[in-house]
């Protein structure tokens, strides 16, 4: 069989995107026939043994799975947690298919998560150069005050990276509508932090033209063939 690079065959077999293995191949947590893989090796899928959390990672058949998560509170967006911490894959159990999540969301924060097991959909839209945007409904302790509305709009240096303006509604007296096209790490919460506007539950209610449409929290749900098209082509 022709050899692939491990990063591009762990997303294949849907175990997480290339991005993600890269991260857990520099930390040692990807074996190849019992030996620590390298970023950028290449193996033979018919000949070479890939283990991932001692589990022996296997070819996927070429069923795509696409699915919508509205996640709680509390669950950390990852497979497992060495910390023991709820993790998202509790909500997804009967599913029945190993699928990944495209994207976080902090463990303080609810709302869509998408997950699959195409890794090339999933690689796609969380490059850089994809400007889907992401919508955030954000309850707040207090009224905002027009200059920290002003602050949020504006372009703001967070961890050092200067982000873009980022559009912040008010769309009630204490909630605001925020949307994202970078989504750097708890980018809204650092940025409300600057602000001086304290979050009180922060929620994502769509991603693009995707959204939770009544979807009970804890629940999971098929996306559309419509939907699976949107995201194919953004």
């Amino acid at each position: 069989m022709e050899k692939v690079r491990i990063h591009k065959y762990l997303a294949d077999c849907g175990v997480m995107s290339r991005r993600a293995a890269e991260i857990e191949i520099a930390n040692g947590k990807v074996l190849v026939n019992d030996t620590a893989a390298e970023i950028g090796q290449s193996i033979d899928p018919e000949v070479d043994v890939v283990e991932y959390n001692n589990i022996i990672i296997k070819p996927k058949n070429d069923e795509k799975i696409y699915v919508m998560l509205n996640k709680p509170i509390g669950y950390v967006t990852t497979l497992s947690d060495e910390k023991g911490r709820k993790c998202i894959t509790e909500l997804i159990s009967d599913i029945g298919e190993r699928i990944y999540p495209v994207g976080r969301l902090d463990l303080d924060s609810e709302g869509l998560l998408l997950l699959t097991n195409d890794g090339e959909l999933a690689n796609k839209l969380m490059h850089p150069k994809h400007k889907i945007p992401k919508i955030y409904h954000v309850l707040i302790a207090a009224k905002i005050t027009p200059e920290q509305l002003k602050t949020l709009n504006e372009p703001m240096l967070i961890d050092d990276y200067m982000i873009k303006p980022v559009q912040t509604e008010v769309i009630g007296e204490v909630v605001l509508k925020m949307t994202l096209y970078e989504g750097r790490n708890r980018q809204i919460r650092k940025m409300c932090e600057t602000a001086n506007v304290r979050i009180v539950k922060l929620r994502r209610v769509a991603i693009g033209k995707i959204k939770l449409e009544g979807l009970q929290i804890g629940k999971w749900k098929y996306l559309t063939p419509e939907q699976i098209n949107y995201l194919q082509k953004v």
